[in-house]
């Protein structure tokens, strides 16, 4: 049986989200979905899906489920175990601006791998304290501080994207270790 995580875009960001684990485990088991485990509470499910079930179907499946249960729109960003794995040991940015850094690697999920054009007006955006890098349908960010304090205009780069759900590297590396 193949091996997915799901990353649910703004689950338990705010109060009025607020959604437990086992709700969101019983959700995908409804689904016929097995092996079905969140990690934190940031809307990270690892789940087993029937070999017959299309992946280009389950996305969707999981999405309308969701906004049938909880009665609001989730986005779903679906990633194999294997690819997963890939984000969690992709490395984009040197050693010494990461050591220089005072903030975290951010992965951004996006739907699908963005064109050259998308790509290089993105990276426009960035000034001298954050810098980012593409590699396949993610988007990494390494900002110099914490996120909330960085100037980067994610509304625009959301603009240009499209709908995006962002984790800490470390978390997709946690994850990728437990899980797959």
């Amino acid at each position: 049986m193949p091996h997915y995580a799901a990353f649910l875009r703004a689950i338990n960001l705010g109060s009025h989200r607020r959604v437990a684990g086992s709700q969101l485990c019983e959700q995908f088991q409804a689904l016929g979905l097995e092996e079905v485990s969140t990690f934190r509470t940031s809307g990270n499910v690892a789940f087993q899906a029937d070999s017959e079930t299309s992946r280009g179907e389950l996305g969707p499946q999981i999405a309308a489920q969701l906004e049938q249960a909880f009665g609001y729109p989730i986005e779903v960003f679906l990633r194999s175990a294997d690819e997963v794995g890939k984000i969690a040991a992709h490395w984009p940015f040197d050693d010494t601006l990461v050591a220089a850094s005072q903030g975290k690697v951010q992965v951004t999920l996006l739907r699908t791998k963005p064109g050259a054009t998308v790509r290089r007006n993105v990276l426009t955006l960035t000034g001298d304290d954050d810098h980012l890098a593409f590699a396949g349908r993610e988007l990494y960010w390494l900002p110099s501080a914490g996120t909330q304090q960085s100037a980067l205009d994610w509304k625009q780069i959301g603009r240009a994207l499209g709908p995006t759900t962002m984790r800490t590297q470390g978390t997709v590396e946690l994850m990728a270790a437990k899980y797959f």
